[in-house]
């Protein structure tokens, strides 16, 4: 039985979002989530001219209904940004919202002569592959990987990195490596039977990953994704300032979420807070994600576009043994530079008493990425509570319990072992310009490894250990 996976976690984010209802896009395909029935646009005359264009094009369409095309909530947020509503998503048979594909199409022609884009989907910006991760955290019994770099922590002088996720874990303060890390706490550890939620954790082992390359760190991680690892992008550009704004701007953000859209000129909702990071020295380090496609998936691409170069380092993911990309990892000439991304170490849960986790999602008897070797969707085998759910079977999940350390995969923690290579190279060359120490960083670098045919630059933590390909075989 194939694990459908996608709808899998589209369901759980509907249920982590349950006074929004979600849509599959483009058409169903399947790229991408976002909200039904409504669509953004930049507050004052812009979203005016939007609204009575799509009013115009739906009342010249019969099977529409202009009706509805209103203001939906707050009429902007701290972003610039309106939510205009034009369907009620209640009505209507499931699957392509043609009300959104309406007011898409009605637009084309003004954004053509206005030569800038004046509409969007309001997309779920998620930490997702796919909508899912890599695959699945595993109780790790080695020790953490990247391991500690030998470097002393500085009052004072340490760099400040901001990640930007889902927060941290309540024995966080038990692993060593953590003990110059604060934040928020993560929401809701574990469901009413003490098991462990999706995604949890998902801060704290990027926070533990972190402070392992690049132990001279202050880290705060703010948990500023729902349960579900996700978020509108209405609500995402707010979130990105109140973020920043809680300490200030830091030296460096790791950032591992974001969204495909179709589109190359990236996401209207944090288009107001890009422009902003431009006028600041803060280096943006943003995974690549995990769609084993090399479409462009936004924040991470704006490293593509040359205002951007500077501000923003996009991250995809190497396999266990660093020679080749990870078959999970975006690709393409956005992707500025690889690290290590397959079966890390590093803090989740558990130090002071084991917690049980229970698999979601059913191993794929084959990559699912048409991959030869054996990729993270077939290990560890186990038979997911979600896939069996969906087929009816009376399969038994497995159950694993957490001691503190795992093992995960994703463009997710390829991202922080960056953003840590970056700020030990600060440490190491007494750098206070994080986009400075990140050109050094790359223009110094000799390593490469082979993505999709192409060489591409990688790097490689000197603490990081990689795990031979041939042995990298599923559990059974």
């Amino acid at each position: 039985m194939a694990p459908q996976r996608f709808h899998e976690q589209f369901d759980q984010i509907q249920r982590a979002l349950p006074d929004v209802p979600l849509a599959m896009g483009p058409d169903d395909s399947a790229e991408f989530i976002y909200e039904k029935g409504v669509v953004l646009a930049r507050d004052g005359e812009e979203a005016q001219v939007v609204e009575d264009a799509v009013r115009t094009h739906f009342t010249a369409a019969p099977d529409l209904t202009p009706d509805h095309v209103r203001r939906a909530g707050p009429q902007a947020n701290r972003s610039g940004i309106t939510r205009i509503q034009v369907a009620d998503p209640g009505q209507g048979a499931p699957g392509a919202d043609r009300a959104v594909a309406g007011a898409l199409r009605a637009l084309r022609g003004t954004e053509d002569r206005a030569g800038r884009r004046l509409v969007s989907r309001n997309h779920v910006v998620s930490i997702a592959v796919n909508a899912c991760p890599g695959d699945e955290p595993v109780p790790a019994s080695q020790p953490p990987n990247p391991a500690a770099a030998e470097a002393s922590y500085a009052p004072g002088g340490a760099v400040g990195v901001l990640v930007i996720d889902t927060g941290l874990m309540h024995d966080y303060r038990s692993y060593p490596l953590l003990a110059h890390t604060q934040g928020d706490p993560q929401f809701k550890e574990t469901d009413e039977d003490g098991v462990l939620q999706q995604y949890v954790g998902h801060g704290t082992f990027i926070a533990g990953l972190v402070a392992a390359v690049a132990p001279n760190t202050d880290v705060t991680v703010r948990g500023s994704l729902n349960d579900a690892g996700a978020i509108l992008e209405y609500d995402f550009g707010d979130q990105l300032f109140e973020a920043v704004e809680q300490g200030g701007w830091p030296d460096i953000i790791s950032l591992s979420a974001g969204t495909s859209n179709g589109r190359v000129d990236g996401l209207l909702g944090v288009s107001a807070f890009m422009e902003e990071l431009r006028t600041q020295r803060t280096l943006l380090v943003a995974a690549a994600g995990n769609n084993a496609s090399a479409t462009p998936f936004w924040p991470a691409a704006y490293a593509a576009q040359p205002e951007y170069a500077d501000a923003v380092l996009s991250v995809g993911a190497l396999r266990g043994d660093g020679e080749f990309g990870a078959c999970f990892s975006n690709h393409g000439p956005w992707v500025r530079v690889y690290a290590p991304g397959e079966r890390l170490v590093s803090a989740l849960t558990g130090f002071n008493t084991p917690v049980p986790y229970v698999y979601q999602h059913s191993t794929y008897d084959d990559c699912r990425y048409g991959f030869t070797y054996p990729c993270t969707c077939q290990s560890p085998r186990h038979t997911g509570v979600l896939s069996e759910q969906r087929a009816a079977t009376a399969g038994k999940p497995d159950q694993v319990m957490f001691e503190g350390l795992a093992s995960w995969s994703g463009t997710s923690f390829a991202t922080p072992v960056v953003a840590g290579l970056v700020a030990a190279h600060m440490t190491a060359h007494q750098e206070t310009d994080p986009r400075a120490a990140a050109r050094q960083l790359l223009a110094v670098n000799t390593e490469f490894a082979e993505v999709r045919g192409f060489h591409v630059p990688a790097l490689h933590p000197p603490t990081w250990s990689p795990v031979p390909a041939e042995q990298l075989a599923p559990s059974v």
